[in-house]
């Protein structure tokens, strides 16, 4: 890798550093469907802003609606979400982070710092 240019080099130490705690049994193992969609409820999240499933369930461009929301299933079976009825209307949930899904991504953040420091 001594010939790559600086961020080259350092978005392959990142995927390194990233997949050993994707690999962690610390985190339920996720597939790439559920990775890419608890990083779109991540962005979200991060605005402070609530998404009901059923935002979440049309913000996928790569995945139908059935397929986001089986997503979203799998992803609260294992500790990564939870679900929040909505104060008035019973009918709306809205997808909330566990402290597993903050662990997990604030990990991936200081795979980002790691990968990034110099050598």
């Amino acid at each position: 890798m001594k010939n790559l240019p600086d961020y080259c080099e350092t978005y392959l130490n990142f995927l390194r550093i990233s997949d050993v705690v994707r690999k962690s049994t610390a985190f339920p193992q996720l597939d790439l469907p559920e990775e890419r969609l608890l990083d779109l409820l991540a962005t979200f999240w991060s605005t402070g802003k609530k998404i009901t499933v059923l935002k979440a369930m049309q913000m996928s461009s790569d995945a139908s609606s059935t397929t986001v929301h089986r997503r979203l299933k799998t992803l609260r079976i294992k500790g990564m979400l939870a679900l929040d009825m909505d104060e008035d209307d019973n009918r709306v949930k809205y997808i909330i982070s566990t402290s597993l899904a903050r662990d997990y991504l604030s990990q991936l953040g200081k795979s980002v710092i790691e990968a990034a420091a110099p050598r």
